[in-house]
């Protein structure tokens, strides 16, 4: 699991093939057992492809990512389950990263759009998102052009107070 966590990167050029069904679904389960306070499970999903997606593109600048993603998937924070906002929004971003793990699992690739909640009340009505579900973020999938990316982190002994 820490190699996983360790390699995992954000993918923002993808080859255009297809994801399966099989996959989106078990990426999808796989944030579902994210933990969440009282175990209320706040979020709700909603997989883009085509037309649907592409018209995602136009309410943020990195348009182009969501254009080349044949999968998007938009996490939203359900506040008719919520009971707490700030342990809520958390649970959002441990289901995000549980999906983000899940997709590199499967050898594909992903980055996790947070730009486009300033545009969220626009992207909402635009997808139809039932009353109460604010848009948390958005995974751009597929399969990576590029492999083996890497990246820097800062020391250990500099985080720690």
């Amino acid at each position: 699991m820490l190699d996983a966590i360790k390699a995992r990167r954000s993918v923002r050029e993808f080859t255009g093939e297809d994801v399966p069904d099989e996959q989106i679904n078990a990426i999808i389960e796989a944030g579902m057992w994210a933990p969440s306070g009282l175990n209320n499970q706040p979020w709700k999903f909603k997989v883009l492809k085509g037309e649907e997606k592409d018209e995602l593109a136009k309410f943020t600048k990195y348009a182009h990512t969501i254009k080349a993603a044949p999968v998007c998937i938009a996490v939203f924070l359900d506040n008719k389950e919520g009971y707490n906002r700030t342990k809520d929004v958390q649970a959002i971003g441990a289901c995000i990263q549980n999906m983000l793990l899940a997709i590199h699992a499967f050898g594909l690739g992903a980055v996790w759009l947070g730009e486009i909640i300033n545009r969220h009340d626009e992207v909402e009505k635009a997808l139809k998102a039932p009353d109460g579900c604010e848009l948390m973020a958005v995974i751009a999938l597929g399969k990576p052009k590029r492999k083996n990316q890497t990246s820097e982190r800062k020391d250990l002994e500099n985080l720690l107070l």
